[in-house]
């Protein structure tokens, strides 16, 4: 890894300094992303997460609706009827107790009441009712008790135990009644039932909306990912078309596309190659014509116009060739650009070369070649050193073409990707060119996923940006 550098200006360069000047504009995804509304960076971003969202929102409004009624109808209701019940059985008694006249009659009370009712009585002889306690706001409390003052007129304590019980003590004449109420007096078991059917039916549909919901949604993902493969010119694997109708129609819809578009670049790709490979033919008879006519003037400027005519039939090449079907393979960018900078250092090129490490990605290795050549080959032109600088993104990897040149208006940096269209008033006259080269890099970028943007370049001249995504 090369550390620093030093530039044309004698001033050193480190590499924090070059990840500064080079790092690339943020991914589309994020720039998107913060300009939603804050409603929808909160959603889920997927279609899974969104469809499983559209299920599980009406469930859980449900749930908490019938909660809300059933805690607030039925569970005060039936816990209401209990504590009447438990309040009853206690004034039925304590009506009884008046009645009895001796020890005796009191005890065989006592012992008929809890084997009716489930409450277990005892009398306090000579004792006084202790200080109330203060209350805990529990539902169960505040029912029992109202129960309780609706049917005796005397005085009485409630204590709620911790197993869910209630001790309960009234004050009689000259003694207390100790009453203790067992949990299942107080509270009903259907409660609970309820509200654990009531999770787990929830669960259920949750697991069975999910595993349904990621069935469909594994087709639109894998039409998705064939679909982003054949924009980045990778060769798409058997695709089986799977899934809802609609799901069905967009793969079929998809494919016919791809057929369509493969069609029309071959038919397109043969016919430039054929017309280019046929206009050899008479050029060349036309050069040796001219050869045999001699060194007049006019032939001069006849040979200029042939030459002229073959340089052109060469960029045509050169298009089709950048359209063909050559086919991605595993490609290690920086030994690409490692052996492109060797390639053109021997034929003079001066070029400065900083190689990101190794980074393996599929690639047609021949057209990005062409398509770095071309850039280069525009900057070693116009410029008196370039500068090619690998560096790796989040999403991909950028190629950076610097020269130290004249550069590019920002208004014509859109036009020069035109095919046949030069700048010859901006960049230097004498230079040649058919107006291809810039056409070709960008459309051999394009066909990988990616693409060709122009940038003021921190050495003074034009920088030219190469993205391939991952």
């Amino acid at each position: 890894m090369l550390s620093s550098r030093i530039d044309d200006r004698g001033q050193a360069v480190t590499a924090q300094d070059i990840d500064t000047e080079l790092a690339g504009p943020e991914p589309d995804e994020e720039i998107e992303l913060r300009r939603d509304p804050w409603i929808k960076r909160v959603l889920p971003r997927t279609m899974f997460g969104r469809s499983l969202l559209i299920v599980v929102m009406p469930l859980i409004l449900l749930q908490a609706i019938a909660t809300w009624v059933f805690y607030d109808r039925h569970w005060a209701a039936v816990s209401w009827r209990l504590s009447a019940a438990v309040a009853g059985d206690i004034g039925l008694l304590v009506e009884a107790l008046k009645l009895a006249d001796s020890p005796a009659q009191t005890a065989i009370l006592l012992a008929q009441a809890k084997a009716q009712t489930d409450l277990d009585f005892t009398i306090s002889r000579a004792a006084t009712l202790p200080p109330a306690a203060p209350a805990s706001g529990r539902l169960v409390e505040d029912q029992l008790t109202q129960a309780i003052q609706g049917r005796l007129s005397l005085p009485f304590r409630l204590d709620l135990l911790d197993d869910g019980a209630a001790a309960v003590k009234v004050q009689l004449a000259d003694r207390v009644l100790s009453v203790d109420v067992p949990r299942n007096r107080l509270y009903s078991s259907t409660t609970y039932i309820f509200v654990m059917w009531m999770l787990g039916s929830s669960l259920v549909l949750l697991a069975v909306a999910t595993v349904f919901l990621r069935n469909q949604v594994k087709s639109l993902r894998r039409l998705a990912e064939a679909a982003d493969g054949f924009g980045k010119g990778r060769p798409l694997p058997p695709f089986k078309i799977e899934g809802a109708v609609e799901i069905r129609r967009a793969a079929k819809a998809f494919m016919t596309m791809r057929d369509r578009l493969q069609r029309q670049i071959r038919q397109r790709t043969q016919m430039l190659a054929g017309v280019s490979h046929d206009l050899r033919t008479p050029l060349t008879r036309m050069k040796l014509a001219l050869e045999l006519l001699g060194n007049d003037p006019a032939v001069a400027e006849l040979k200029s116009d042939v030459a002229e005519m073959e340089h052109m039939v060469h960029g045509y090449l050169d298009f089709a060739r950048g359209e063909g079907t050559e086919a991605s393979v595993e490609t290690d960018i920086s030994l690409l650009i490692e052996d492109l900078a060797a390639d053109l250092r021997r034929e003079g090129t001066p070029l400065t070369v900083i190689a990101p490490p190794e980074y393996v990605m599929p690639v047609r290795p021949n057209a990005l070649r062409r398509c770095l050549a071309n850039l280069i080959g525009n900057a070693r032109r116009h410029g008196s050193h370039v500068w090619l600088t690998g560096i790796v993104t989040a999403d991909g990897i950028d190629i950076l073409v610097d020269d130290d040149g004249p550069g590019i208006p920002p208004a014509n940096r859109t036009r020069v990707f035109r095919p046949f269209v030069r700048l010859d008033s901006s960049r230097n006259p004498s230079t040649g060119g058919v107006g291809l080269g810039l056409t070709i890099a960008r459309d051999v970028a394009r066909s990988h996923g990616g693409d060709v943007r122009l940038e003021t370049s921190p050495q003074g001249g034009l920088r030219a940006r190469v993205h391939l995504p991952s």
